[in-house]
């Protein structure tokens, strides 16, 4: 069972870096890790109003060694 809900989880996470690169981003990167990014470079999302949870998950999702600039 344990091996079904990691496989489970790997494929969310591919669906989420399938999305990410469909929407032009870094086929490595999931979609929080760049919202995450926008929000602390001060881009569109830093301009949204997220609820507390959603905002920590953004944050704690940053991957500085993924995405087009690497260097964050």
């Amino acid at each position: 069972m344990k091996q079904i809900g990691a496989y489970l989880w790997n494929v969310l996470i591919a669906i989420d870096q399938l999305g990410n690169a469909l929407l032009g981003g870094w086929h490595d990167e999931t979609i929080s890790s760049r919202v995450g990014k926008s929000i602390l470079k001060g881009g569109w999302a830093s301009t949204v109003s997220w609820p507390v949870w959603l905002y920590d998950h953004f944050i704690g999702s940053v991957e500085p060694d993924e995405g087009w600039d690497k260097s964050y």
